[in-house]
């Protein structure tokens, strides 16, 4: 390991020094609290502004970061620089008073770029998996004691972060390939989980224009770094070829250079081995359960195996994961009593997915782990652009549950768009004749919805990005 990697704290980015104040609009949003929060910890005046007060803000007001709940043209007074969220409408006000005081407004990317400029730079991109490879690459550095500085789309459940200060210069960083803005990045070590259709509006409604991004994204590393890939993905093996760069490949597929084989789910633990080049066995228990995780896994154990990470921490970091917050979270037994007054409790999980891909594999999960019990799920969609651009796949994966209740689309800011809402959704699910699924039209008939459906041993899955996820804690907090 390089030592100068360890004996050079980075305290602030050092050509900033102009810059005093730093305003976020949408600060509440996953990828722009983690970046405020380090900026914040390294000695910068941080402001910010949201739509709504939550765990997050609440968090950065203890850290003592000023947000404004709502957005006005007075928010950015005595900013020298305005970073936006890919979510905030170009004419929101914040951003037209930046423009007209020519403050310079910037992609949250663009300030993750700067972070990284000084650093060394280990990015996980990639449609799936990105914030849990992320999580444990983060957990396995600083197990080794590298301190690494990590920035991350999802709460860090053995920090209780989204990001936190290190003072080595590694700096992982969950890479978002949403709006192209990944491009910015220029790491030293890559990871690609997989390349899927999402967020195809933002590339021009052209899968092709996608992938070239990824490419493009790949040769932002320099001759001497490299990246790990999955090639189980059809999409990576597809652009391999045209890849200027060291490649180490990840997978269950047998030409990978590090092969998954003697894959078995243990309910919400997981066992498996994994071949690498040196013709090395590693023995794997991983503290979370699916196919999934054992190849967001086996990447990160490939980024550490290359920076020369032991494998007895690589190994017992893999045995004590505790995960990312909201993905695929067992929150425990409830009492149903509470719920219906019935007797009996019922088993709640809590996650994040909400691509067609990642619901088909939190499904094939449960149904491997906990085959006895009915699969509940409470689904909330994400953007209305994702429903019409998926639309049959979400029709398909959601038939497989065994009661669905969709609520209404998060709307991420999106205007709606006709056909493509949960009502349209309910309506396709029911002619495709697998099961009847309930529109909830407002969170308040949630809980008497629940209350009708649940029985004594189900598994209730609370699914999505948008607020399902604090709306349901809530029900089930109060009612236990």
């Amino acid at each position: 390991m390089s030592n100068i990697l360890l004996s050079n704290p980075i305290n602030a980015i050092p050509m900033m020094n102009r810059v005093r104040q730093i305003h976020f609009v949408g600060i509440g949003g996953t990828g722009m609290c983690g970046i405020a929060e380090i900026l914040a910890h390294e000695g910068y005046c941080i402001t910010g502004s949201d739509i709504i007060y939550n765990s997050t803000i609440r968090h950065l007001f203890e850290l003592g970061v000023k947000v404004f709940i709502g957005h006005k043209y007075s928010n950015i007074n005595n900013a020298n620089v305005v970073v936006v969220s890919s979510a905030i409408h170009p004419n929101n006000p914040e951003i037209l008073a930046a423009k007209q005081a020519r403050i310079p407004v910037i992609k949250r990317a663009e300030m993750l770029s700067e972070l990284m400029r000084f650093r060394y730079g280990i990015a996980i991109s990639g449609t799936h998996g990105k914030t849990t490879t992320t999580t444990m690459i983060a957990n396995i550095y600083t197990a080794a004691g590298l301190d690494p500085t990590f920035i991350n789309g999802g709460i860090v459940k053995s920090a209780g972060v989204y990001a936190r200060l290190g003072y080595s210069r590694y700096l992982i960083v969950e890479a978002d390939e949403s709006d192209n803005s990944f491009l910015y990045l220029h790491p030293m070590v890559e990871v690609i989980t997989n390349i899927d259709t999402d967020h195809i509006h933002e590339y021009q409604g052209n899968f092709e224009y996608l992938k070239k991004a990824f490419i493009d994204f790949l040769h932002n590393l320099p001759f001497y770094g490299y990246a790990i890939v999955c090639i189980d993905d059809p999409v990576i093996c597809e652009i391999l070829p045209k890849i200027n760069r060291k490649i180490i490949t990840y997978g269950f597929n047998e030409n990978a250079n590090l092969h998954i084989f003697n894959y078995h789910q243990h309910i919400e633990k997981s066992s498996f081995t994994i071949l690498r080049p040196n013709q090395t066995k590693l023995q794997v228990t991983l503290n979370a359960p699916g196919c999934h995780n054992a190849l967001n896994a086996t990447a990160a154990i490939a980024v550490a195996t290359e920076e020369g990470i032991s494998d007895k921490i690589i190994l017992k970091t893999m045995l004590d994961f505790q995960g990312t917050h909201r993905r695929f979270e067992n929150l425990g037994h409830y009492s149903l009593n509470k719920i219906n007054g019935q007797p009996g409790e019922i088993l709640l999980i809590d996650d994040y997915g909400h691509h067609p891909a990642e619901l088909h594999a939190t499904i094939a999960t449960i149904r491997t782990g906990w085959p006895d019990r009915r699969l509940i799920m409470v689904f909330q969609p994400h953007r209305y652009t994702r429903i019409k651009e998926l639309y049959y796949d979400f029709v398909d994966v959601l038939s497989n549950v065994d009661i669905l209740l969709i609520l209404h689309v998060y709307s991420a800011g999106e205007s709606p768009i006709l056909g493509a809402d949960s009502q349209s959704l309910c309506h396709a699910i029911r002619e495709f004749g697998k099961i009847n699924p309930t529109f909830i039209s407002n969170t308040q008939i949630l809980s008497g919805a629940l209350s009708r459906f649940l029985r004594n041993n189900d598994l209730l899955l609370i699914q999505g990005a948008g607020t399902i996820g604090e709306v349901v804690r809530r029900l089930i907090v109060k009612n236990d």
